[in-house]
């Protein structure tokens, strides 16, 4: 999202912070760092605390601090912080990335950001998607002290140490450390369907957190914090989604996502015996939308008879052995439009067929939330 000019500021700003930085040092994984002063020179020492230099968290949350935001909700319009809170992220000179649920329904002028140096500006929203759960912020007059941070485009690894920054519980200015859990998940969004590639942590997430950037340890975003659970388990939307999000969202005001309209089934070892696939491998199509692209293409399964249905195998030359596999794909991959080829399983054949991708919002309908077992209400699918 940075030009040359900002990964020039953000050069500069990091450089900085190595020299002046107050260490955050030690934390283990799953320990949350709080900074109560919002100053980004608050509790800076000098030499007396170079042995902080030492800590590549400490680093990072300088270079990157000065561009997280607390973001205040209003409703009613009334005054700062009137409806709820939470955090944001600067990508350019002028816009903040957020997400939906925190601005939803805010009233006009009813959105104010305080920024780590405790100026505060007023915010008006460019575009928002219920369906990734993101949305784009103007600010008019960006402080100078923000530089934008990037999205990357690359998948993060496994195990790969990461940093929740933004204001959980309120505490403005906080850090929590963790490291990337696992990848391409799939989790329910406020819309009601399911948000594909996510990205799971096991550094704190809590309310407050939500719209802030989990950043690797070179300051770059791979993720937008949504989602807390228990037992130390948050989840990201996978930068390389909010890419493709936030970009249509700065041109257009709105993001279309690709759409199949099937609800599928992971194809396990009873399955693979009732079709008599020689292993449990793709995603049983279990239903398929009137209307929908899917629709006279893709042939579902009859209730008890799994073999009448069709085992999506592949899509586009590309293995599909799990649901989120497929999702994945079309959400990073595809566009509405696109016509895309499946390899499938039918009556015990393999056969390729093709299929064009229409606009999620032309096909709306309710969804379950994901973790039902099969056969406990309808499939969910892309």
């Amino acid at each position: 999202m940075a030009d040359s000019d900002r990964c020039t500021r953000r050069r500069v700003l990091r450089a900085a912070g190595a020299v002046t930085a107050l260490g955050i040092g030690g934390a283990g994984v799953g320990t949350a760092q709080n900074e109560t002063d919002g100053s980004s020179d608050a509790g800076q020492t000098g030499e007396a605390d170079g042995d902080a230099l030492d800590s590549p968290y400490t680093e990072t949350y300088r270079n990157t601090i000065d561009s997280v935001v607390l973001v205040t909700v209003a409703p009613t319009g009334i005054g700062r912080g009137g409806g709820g809170l939470g955090s944001g992220f600067v990508i350019d000179e002028q816009h903040i990335v957020t997400n939906n649920h925190v601005v939803q329904g805010a009233s006009e002028g009813g959105i104010e950001i305080q920024f780590n140096n405790q100026e505060w500006r007023t915010a008006s929203v460019v575009g928002a998607d219920a369906y990734s759960d993101l949305a784009v912020l103007r600010v008019e007059d960006m402080p100078d002290i923000a530089a934008g941070l990037s999205l990357v485009d690359s998948e993060p690894a496994i195990g790969q140490e990461v940093l929740a920054i933004g204001n959980p519980l309120g505490l403005n200015a906080s850090v929590s450390q963790g490291i990337v859990s696992g990848v391409d998940r799939v989790l329910p969004s406020p819309a009601g369907t399911s948000i594909p590639a996510t990205i799971q942590t096991d550094a704190p997430i809590n309310p407050g957190n939500s719209g802030g950037p989990l950043v690797n340890l070179e300051g770059e975003v791979i993720g937008v914090v949504f989602a807390g659970a228990d037992q130390t388990i948050g989840f990201a939307i996978s930068a390389r989604l909010a890419n493709r999000v936030v970009s249509a969202l700065l041109e257009d005001g709105s993001y279309e996502h690709p759409y199949m309209g099937v609800g599928v089934i992971p194809v396990g070892p009873d399955i693979a015996d009732a079709i008599g696939l020689e292993e449990a491998i793709g995603v049983l199509v279990g239903e398929v939308v009137p209307n929908a692209p899917a629709d006279g293409v893709l042939r579902p399964a009859q209730r008890g008879q799994p073999s009448s249905g069709d085992v999506i195998v592949a899509i586009d030359g590309q293995a599909v052995t799990t649901q989120a596999q497929l999702q994945s794909y079309l959400a990073l991959q595809t566009s509405p439009g696109d016509t895309i080829e499946l390899e499938v399983v039918r009556d015990g054949e393999r056969q390729t067929v093709e299929l064009t991708l229409a606009a999620r919002q032309e096909f709306e309908q309710p969804q379950p939330p994901i973790g039902g077992e099969p056969g406990q209400g309808p499939p969910i699918g892309p």
